[in-house]
C-alpha cells in the first residue's frame, strides 16, 4: 500500500494492514515514533519522508563543518519550531566545542529588526542561525545591508515559503529537502507535464513508492521472497534518486541539503 500523509490514520490502518502482511509505503508522515516503535510493534512501514528529526540532524552535518571558523550567533522566534530548530543545532555547536558568540529570542513579524541587527554586530557575529519564518530572515538581511553590515544568514525548510515582502539577501543559506517538482528526474517531471500532472506536493515521493512497491513486488515473485524481504535489503532508483531503507524503515540516507539563494531562488551546493 502507498500512501497517508496523517500519524492518526496510518496508526490507525497498520494493525490491519500488519495482519494481512501488507507493506506500506508513506510519502508523508514524518513522527518519528511511527518507526521508533518497529520493534515492538512489527509494523512494515517504509518511509519516503524525512523523520522529524532529520532537519536537526541536517543541520548539524552540513552547516557547523562550514561555520567552525566563524563567529556565529544563534536567533529564534520563540515558536515550537523556532526553538526546537535553534536550541538542537546549539547544542550540536557545543558538543564539538563550538560556542555561539550570541544567543537571543527576537519578536517576529516586525517591519523591521534593526535593534536585533544592531546586537548581532555589537556581538561581532559574522553568521547567524535563524529559527524563523522566511520572511523574518530577509528582513534581518534588508536591514543588516542597510548599515553594509556583511552578514550571512541561515535557516531551515521554512525559507522555501513564498516571499511576502521581501526577498532573502543573496547569500541566504537554507537546509532543505529537494523540491522534486523541479529537482526529480528531467524525462519524469516531462512526462508527467505533458499529461498535464504538476509534480507538486507529495506527486513525486508518491512517484517514487510506486516506483518501488512495483520493483519490490517483482524481485519478490521472480526470488520467492516476501515483499518485505525486498524492501529491508534492496537499493531501489527512482525519479528522485536511490533510496534504501534502513532497520526502522526510514530513508538509510538523510535527503536535506544545502541551498543558497542567488537573488531568484536557492540553488542546492551539495549533491
Amino acid at each position: 500500500m502507498i500512501g497517508f500523509l496523517c500519524t492518526d490514520a496510518i496508526n490507525a490502518a497498520m494493525p490491519i494492514l500488519s495482519q494481512a502482511g501488507i507493506p506500506v509505503l508513506t510519502p508523508g508522515v514524518r513522527t518519528n515514533s511511527l518507526t521508533d516503535t518497529r520493534e515492538k510493534t512489527g509494523w512494515p512501514i517504509y518511509r519516503i519522508a524525512p523523520r522529524d528529526n532529520a532537519e536537526e540532524q541536517a543541520l548539524a552535518t552540513l552547516l557547523l563543518p562550514l561555520w567552525r571558523e566563524a563567529l556565529f550567533a544563534i536567533v529564534d522566534d520563540g515558536t515550537i519550531y523556532g526553538r526546537n530548530l535553534a536550541e538542537s543545532f546549539r547544542a550540536a555547536a557545543e558538543a564539538t566545542g563550538l560556542k555561539p558568540v550570541f544567543v537571543d529570542t527576537y519578536r517576529p513579524q516586525l517591519e523591521n529588526q534593526v535593534g536585533l541587527i544592531g546586537r548581532l554586530k555589537r556581538a561581532g557575529a559574522t553568521h547567524v542561525f535563524v529559527g524563523g519564518d522566511r520572511e523574518d530572515v530577509a528582513i534581518m538581511g534588508r536591514d543588516a545591508s542597510q548599515i553594509d553590515y556583511d552578514l550571512i544568514l541561515a535557516g531551515g525548510e521554512a525559507l522555501r515559503a513564498a516571499t511576502v515582502n521581501t526577498t532573502p539577501a543573496v547569500g541566504t543559506l537554507m537546509i532543505a529537502p529537494p523540491d522534486w517538482s523541479t529537482e526529480a528526474t528531467t524525462e519524469t517531471l516531462l512526462q508527467l507535464r505533458s499529461a498535464g500532472i504538476e509534480p507538486d506536493g507529495y506527486v513525486m515521493p508518491g512517484y517514487a513508492a510506486t516506483e518501488i512497491a512495483a520493483k519490490a513486488i517483482a524481485d519478490a515473485n521472480a526470488k520467492g521472497e516476501p515483499t518485505r524481504s525486498i524492501l529491508d535489503a534492496e537499493t531501489f532508483s527512482t525519479a528522485i534518486g536511490t533510496i534504501r531503507f534502513n532497520e526502522k524503515g526510514d530513508l538509510a540516507a538523510n535527503p536535506y541539503r544545502l541551498y543558497r539563494f542567488d537573488g531568484s531562488q536557492f540553488v542546492g551546493l551539495n549533491p
